[in-house]
């Protein structure tokens, strides 16, 4: 069959080389691609922000089936479009979409449904923000509800930092994706990243990994869509793996589909081990990049 892959980056590069693999691959092609995708497909050039645009190319190339790579896409309802047009693709639509593209939307489905994640609050001005950090204090993460590439994020190690964050946040630096601000708890432990392969109803666990975000060796300077991964996580031992299906994955499943958003593609939970288990720390609704 003909496929289209969405996408431009390091994912969809491991993504392009696998899926050229397939013998049910015919042509593969990938919009808009890199210099090293090209080797594996054929690259197009097409505005992805563009529904129209995007099912007239799969209609006018007898293109089967899309697989959509980065997040943005997918929350913009991608998915949706292309599933009107009785176009199979791989990916949640925009409503799922939702458990990456707003971290409040995700923190209000694990406090309904006792899925294990860290206390937060969200605010939609920066003096509430304020005052409800000088009741809690630091360390505390500061996060920018929307998409914001991997870079919404400040953990907070002191109140200044904290104070910066909000302001900076509710100032625009995210734009519209810093409408809402949530904070949260800092949690303590190691960080690792859970994916599962999902149909709306059914989860299979797939691998985990573990990236590094900070920019600087160290661990440190600020946070960004990763640094480098492997895979692997040795964190996530047998037991630890069944234990985030057990709370975190399939708890979710079912929270989507009660909503009437059942969630199919893949789900990739990013999770801090503490002392206690795995936390959620956040969801991201397709394959990490570099973790892929």
């Amino acid at each position: 069959m003909n496929i289209l892959l969405i996408g431009s980056g390091g994912r969809e590069h491991a993504l392009a080389w696998k899926i050229a693999q397939s013998p049910r691959t015919s042509t593969l092609f990938v919009a808009p691609g890199n210099a090293g995708i090209c080797e594996e497909a054929e690259c197009v050039s097409l505005d992805v922000s563009d529904h129209v645009v995007v099912i007239d190319f799969c209609k006018r190339n007898d293109v089967r089936l899309v697989s959509v790579g980065p997040e943005a896409p997918l929350v913009a309802g991608l998915a949706d479009a292309l599933a009107e047009e009785d176009i199979a693709v791989f990916g949640p639509r925009r409503e799922a979409a939702r458990l990456e593209g707003s971290k409040s939307f995700t923190k209000d489905i694990c406090r309904r449904h006792g899925i294990p994640t860290a206390d937060y609050a969200v605010f939609e001005d920066a003096d509430s923000a304020l005052a409800y950090l000088r009741e809690k204090g630091a360390p505390i993460v500061v996060k920018a509800d929307g998409l914001a590439a991997g870079k919404g994020v400040i953990v907070a190690t002191d109140m200044e930092t904290a104070e910066s964050a909000i302001r900076d946040i509710f100032g625009g630096a995210f734009g519209v994706a810093g409408a809402r601000v949530v904070l949260e708890e800092m949690l303590v432990g190691e960080e690792a990243s859970f994916f599962a392969v999902c149909d709306g109803r059914t989860a299979l666990p797939l691998a985990t990994a573990q990236d590094h975000k900070r920019a600087f060796d160290g661990d440190k300077g600020p946070n960004t869509g990763g640094m480098g991964a492997y895979s692997p996580a040795p964190v996530m031992t047998g037991e630890m793996c069944d234990r985030v299906m057990e709370q975190i994955i399939l708890p979710t499943m079912k929270a989507m589909e009660e909503i009437g958003c059942p969630f199919t593609g893949v789900l990739y939970a990013g999770l801090m081990i503490t002392d206690t288990g795995p936390q959620l720390i956040e969801y991201n609704v397709r394959f990490g990049d570099p973790e892929c």
